[in-house]
């Protein structure tokens, strides 16, 4: 009897304790592809469970460049600050440490974002850790979808892509010099990024380049997006 009366408080005490955010890493088995022209396409998936009234929101454009903001605050603290982001008025470059020593740079980003969709890229540029052959080609993107509802629960698939990326040591050293390395180190960095989504921490943008459509369909192009902090 008393150990049913404890059952029943517990689950009471479940009930009005407010449910948090959860993610859980759903990357594919063959989330890294090497190409036999050393292009690597890379993409890493987290499913993020959270309450409907946290994802009203949170759905605003404006949180789409937060989100961003995100990404490089997050690459940065991993680090303990050894790398860096520098912001151009047409550039994002990655740093260690400081200038000359850019590891990636790129352009400024790209945003689009419906009713049940949000992406952010950045296409790459140029940097230490880009072959020559590849500069100007691939692309790095943050994509957030919304995905079915299970029970009063939302869901979002938010995935990090980069796409037709040459790097310097694939094509310096070897592929498994690269994968053993710079990949290996991508896709603990990125999984750890996904899972710190479920603490609803988003960085505020500095610009604030999407602060102005409050909701609804939004795109800001390389053109209209300058010295923006994301």
């Amino acid at each position: 009897m008393l150990a049913a009366v404890a059952r029943l408080r517990a689950r009471g005490r479940e009930r009005r304790r407010p449910r948090r955010a959860h993610a859980v890493i759903v990357s594919p088995s063959r989330s890294t592809v090497i190409h036999d022209d050393r292009a690597v396409r890379s993409v890493q998936s987290a499913r993020l469970t959270l309450d409907a009234a946290d994802l009203e929101r949170l759905w605003v454009p404006a949180n789409l460049e937060n989100l961003a903001r995100t990404y490089w605050r997050f690459l940065t603290r991993v680090t303990l600050g050894l790398i860096r982001v520098v912001y151009g008025v047409d550039s994002r470059s990655v740093v260690l440490l400081g200038r000359p020593l850019t590891l990636l740079r790129f352009d400024a980003p790209e945003y689009t974002m419906s009713h049940d969709r949000g992406t952010v890229r950045w296409r790459i540029r140029s940097g230490l850790l880009v072959a020559r052959t590849g500069r100007d080609r691939g692309y790095l993107a943050l994509d957030v979808r919304r995905e079915r509802p299970v029970g009063d629960r939302e869901r979002l698939l938010i995935e990090v892509e980069v796409a037709n990326f040459y790097p310097s040591i694939a094509s310096g050293l070897s592929v498994p010099a690269y994968e053993m390395t710079q990949s290996a180190v991508h896709v603990l960095v990125t999984h750890a990024f996904l899972r710190s989504l479920a603490r609803l921490d988003l960085a505020r943008s500095k610009v604030g380049r999407l602060a102005r459509f409050t909701s609804g369909p939004a795109t800001l192009s390389r053109g209209s997006c300058d010295a923006g902090q994301s």
